[in-house]
């Protein structure tokens, strides 16, 4: 009996419960507002999630849309709008009505700025530009997206400069309904001028602290910025001690006059063994591999040994590498044994070479003394043995980053350098050499690239002087259409380095998806023994570009308009 009893209540219940019908909402309003609201309002968000609500709660979705509109409303400067709204049913649904008349936009009436802190006192400027900086004018419309993002905009140069303490204690919008009028003012205290103090390292555990306290780019009592602290973090992890490091300062008003550098590193292993592979038109298949200690000596030296075979040319190398020191010098010692035999020119060479490097910024410098001895072979034309003592100067400024493509920035490198006769050397020189890199962004997926190039070497002749100083040209990164360094002196048995080298390219790269684009280039240049002999052939060509997660993959067909043929320029390399 308590069983059949129960299930009556429930028949009973079911068949007295209010009835469910479905919801749809309906919004007139400007075309600009009606995406908001309907993304917004409560009733629309029941609708769309299928709910079928009852009177009630009809009722209660329309009043809480009410004040919803006049909230978002507000937001976009609309503060005296009109709503209407009604409810009706549709057969056996509910329909919610807006209708919404913004009323007039509420613009920025006026601005005032107030600065606290040390800012006051420091004299820069920097309180001046922030104000003339600032986003929202007299006359713009008053948005609270935009008001909320001028805040955090006041804030950038400050937290990014020597005020990493900087807040806002005071902000007010003061709204005027009656005039339409926004009245903003903003109180910024930059609190203390922070100054660098020591780096403090933690996670060294492998190599000398010194090293990292050594590529710090910064010097106590300077001045702190956001900038130095990511270059610190940049030169950690390219130092190749690091795998990962993090730099950063604890905005503590209390440490401001010295605030310590917080460094925290991840060290690589010791020891590390390599391999890898790749191809090009140029040398043809490649296979190297590479063993690199870190930690020689318990000193933080490097020692890497390289091996690298290719069709054309093969190669062994040893290197002996000093930390950077305080002064942001890296130094090395280096010896390198070679052969190649490219376009008929035969050379087996070695040489000792000491080095001396900086990099301050985009700025590389390299001061570099090498002693080389060579044995050159050209058919039976040539065959001498050559050797030289020189001292060579090496600047690069670079703006584009560390990017596999960029889209933006240049890369120079100018070299001077020479030889003198009575220092181990056959024959006095100094060797002249540039090359300048322009990459330009045209719109979303595009880029141009310039490239020249410029080399000379002025001495009485050229027999004694090793191949590595002279110039040849051709080939993948240098004019296209034509093979490897085939353009120089030709001779019976070959093509010879000779004293004057002048290329240019022009290229265009179109990326019709992310990884993957198209290009097309004009190549032109020369290499001659005097600069009146220089007659630049031209090579044109397309080519597919290929942004692969271990570097640039590059195919190009290029038709040399001196020889008439078409040729393919291809490379790619992989690393283990």
């Amino acid at each position: 009996m308590p069983h059949r009893l129960l299930k009556a209540s429930l028949l009973l219940a079911v068949l007295c419960a209010p009835p469910a019908h479905a919801l749809t909402v309906e919004v007139d309003a400007p075309d600009a507002l009606k995406p908001l609201l309907l993304q917004h309002l409560e009733a629309a968000r029941a609708a769309r999630r299928g709910e079928q609500p009852d009177a009630d709660e009809v009722a209660r979705l329309r009043q809480q849309s009410d004040m919803t509109a006049r909230d978002l409303l507000a937001t976009e400067g609309y503060f005296s709008p009109t709503i209407d709204s009604s409810a009706e049913r549709v057969g056996d649904d509910w329909r919610l009505n807006y209708r919404v008349d913004p009323g007039p936009l509420t613009r920025v009436r006026s601005v005032k700025l107030t600065f606290e802190g040390a800012l006051t006192m420091r004299g820069s400027g920097l309180a001046g530009r922030i104000e003339r900086g600032f986003s929202l004018k007299p006359g713009m419309p008053f948005r609270q997206a935009d008001w909320n993002a001028a805040k955090v905009a006041v804030l950038r140069p400050l937290l990014a400069g020597a005020y990493p303490a900087a807040q806002i204690t005071a902000s007010e919008a003061r709204i005027d309904p009656s005039e339409q009028a926004a009245d903003l003012t903003l109180t910024i205290d930059s609190g203390p001028a922070f100054f660098y103090g020591e780096p403090v390292v933690s996670g060294a555990r492998r190599y000398p602290v010194s090293i990292a306290r050594n590529l710090n780019p910064t010097r106590p009592g300077r001045p702190v910025r956001q900038q130095d602290l990511l270059d610190y973090q940049m030169a950690l992890e390219a130092s190749g001690y690091y795998a990962q490091a993090t730099v950063r300062i604890d905005a503590d008003p209390a440490q401001a006059a010295a605030v310590p550098i917080r460094v925290d590193v991840v060290e690589r292993p010791e020891k590390r063994f390599s391999v890898g592979a790749g191809v090009s038109t140029d040398t043809g298949a490649r296979l190297q591999a590479g063993w690199l200690a870190r930690d020689v000596a318990d000193r933080g030296l490097r020692l890497k040994l390289d091996a690298r075979a290719e069709a054309r040319q093969q190669s062994g190398a040893a290197e002996l590498a000093w930390p950077r020191t305080s002064a942001g010098y890296e130094n090395s010692l280096g010896a390198q044994l070679k052969q190649e035999d490219i376009k008929g020119q035969k050379t087996r060479s070695a040489l000792a070479a000491a080095k001396r490097t900086r990099i301050r910024g985009p700025i590389q410098t390299t001061l570099s003394l090498q002693y080389q001895t060579e044995e050159q072979r050209i058919g039976n034309v040539v065959n001498a043995r050559n050797q030289a003592l020189t001292a060579t100067y090496a600047w690069t400024h670079r703006t584009t980053g560390r990017a596999f493509f960029p889209r933006s920035g240049h890369v120079l490198t100018l070299q001077a350098g020479g030889a003198a006769a009575a220092l181990l050397s056959d024959t006095s020189f100094v060797r002249l050499y540039g090359r300048h890199t322009q990459y330009f962004r045209v719109g979303d997926t595009g880029r141009l690239i310039l490239r020249g190039e410029l080399g000379s070497v002025l001495a009485d002749t050229r027999d004694g002087i090793p191949t590595d100083f002279l110039f040849r040209a051709g080939g993948d990164n240098s004019v296209r259409g034509y093979a490897y360094q085939s353009l120089g002196r030709t001779l019976a048995g070959g093509v010879a380095s000779v004293r004057y080298l002048a290329t240019g390219s022009i290229e265009y790269n179109y990326f019709f998806r992310p990884a993957w684009g198209a290009a097309l280039f004009v190549d032109a240049g020369d290499a001659a023994d005097t600069p009146r002999q220089l007659s630049p052939v031209v090579g044109y060509g397309v080519g597919a570009r290929y942004r692969s997660p271990v570097g640039p993959v590059n195919l190009d067909v290029a038709y040399g308009e001196a020889t008439r043929e078409f040729r393919l320029h291809f490379s790619l390399g992989v690393s283990f």
